[in-house]
């Protein structure tokens, strides 16, 4: 995946965030498009490959038989990284329904990062690295409860691996399993199969 800058110009460093907040809510992103903002930037990033949605299909429809009614699980919503400034749009979110279905109608404004249960990313050739670390770290320190990076790209064979137990920026505890196995997300009282991940 690659991604375009869009400067945020000669704001005063107090002020950026709100700058680049206002410039992300008037953008009119082509379809299938994501804008998100990291270092300072508006990053827009075009769409998936089609085997990358077809594992968000699997995940999403493998967590629907398993999670809470007051559970909801979302594309393309935007969480807001407070710590450090940034706002990414991952791959899924799980999050209270109640906290989505009260946002305000009239603002787009980002969901709290803190207040999702589960990320996902699945990462694409160009930006797998920026999944392992990157956004890793960030949601470390939002802190997400859960972080679940799938990674068709491993080098050592497609991978899905949960991160849980944000503590001080890190996360205390990683499984990694390749696909084929099961991923216990003890955070949504599920389990996720891997075996039909398009690879």
């Amino acid at each position: 995946m690659t991604a375009a800058m869009v400067e945020s110009g000669q704001a005063h460093p107090g002020r950026q965030w709100d700058y680049l907040l206002r410039s992300w809510r008037d953008l009119d992103v082509p379809e299938g498009w994501r804008a998100e903002i990291d270092e300072g930037q508006i990053v827009l990033v075009p769409p998936p490959h089609a085997l990358h949605n077809g594992i968000a299909d699997a995940v999403q429809r493998s967590l629907y038989k398993g999670i809470s009614d007051e559970l909801g699980i979302y594309q393309t919503l935007g969480i807001h990284i407070a710590p450090l400034d940034k706002l990414y749009v991952p791959d899924l979110v799980v999050m209270e329904r109640q906290l989505v279905d009260g946002a305000d109608p009239d603002v787009n404004d980002p969901m709290d990062a803190a207040d999702a249960l589960l990320v996902v990313e699945i990462t694409s050739k160009s930006n797998a690295r920026d999944d392992r670390t990157k956004k890793l770290w960030a949601y470390a320190h939002a802190p997400v409860e859960s972080y679940l990076l799938i990674d068709r790209f491993d080098e050592h064979g497609p991978t899905t691996t949960l991160f849980t137990g944000p503590l001080n920026g890190a996360y205390k505890h990683a499984e990694r399993v390749p696909f084929g196995e099961a991923v216990r997300l003890e955070a949504l009282d599920a389990t996720l199969p891997t075996e039909r991940f398009p690879v």
